[in-house]
């Protein structure tokens, strides 16, 4: 049976004819039409079992061999990483080693600079002690020289003091005798 529509008749016109039902049974969907539902099971085995010599032969190695490629080259640079870090932590190590090293030379290099330096302030401090000592003891030696002269001179001043008091008072002194009461008074 054909339709009998308008759009039938152009499409029998056109050189094509459009059956009326599905043509297989009824308006049944036709993955689903019981009489070709064995045909359909056997396309699908075969389908699926070309399918799975594709994915195992062709698919499923190349995918091996990319996810080998990338484990390889992950364990690599695991290695790599772990190289690096041991290198880092010996030279880490090492740094500490020198630095350590260079505060310790630092301290005993500053202790002796300053060692060095309280020496040579001692040193200095004991030249100008002994300067200073030297000076004292002459400054001591001139005082006395002075002194000495002064009171040489007391005596001739009090002598010559003692004879104008006298005159003054008596009218006339004796310088001989002025001198030896002089003396005797020092």
């Amino acid at each position: 049976m054909f339709v009998t529509s308008a759009y039938a008749e152009e499409a029998t016109t056109a050189g094509t004819a459009v059956p009326v039902e599905g043509g297989h049974g009824g308006n049944t969907f036709p993955p689903f039409d019981p009489t070709t539902f064995s045909s359909q099971l056997v396309w699908l085995a075969i389908t699926f079992g070309l399918f799975y010599l594709f994915l195992k032969k062709v698919a499923m190695p190349r995918i091996a061999s990319i996810l080998d490629v990338r484990s390889n080259r992950i364990a690599q640079d695991l290695d790599q990483a772990a190289k690096l870090k041991g290198e880092a932590d010996t030279a880490v190590a090492a740094y500490e080693q020198e630095l350590a090293e260079a505060k310790i030379n630092a301290n005993s290099i500053g202790q002796k600079a300053r060692d060095e330096a309280k020496a040579e302030a001692d040193a200095a401090r004991k030249d100008v002690e002994a300067g200073l000592e030297k000076k004292l003891v002459e400054a001591e030696a001139r005082i006395a020289t002075i002194k000495a002269s002064a009171m040489k001179d007391v005596g001739a001043v009090a002598e010559t003091t003692a004879t104008a008091i006298l005159e003054s008072l008596v009218g006339k002194a004796d310088k001989g005798e002025v001198a030896a009461a002089v003396k005797a008074a020092r």
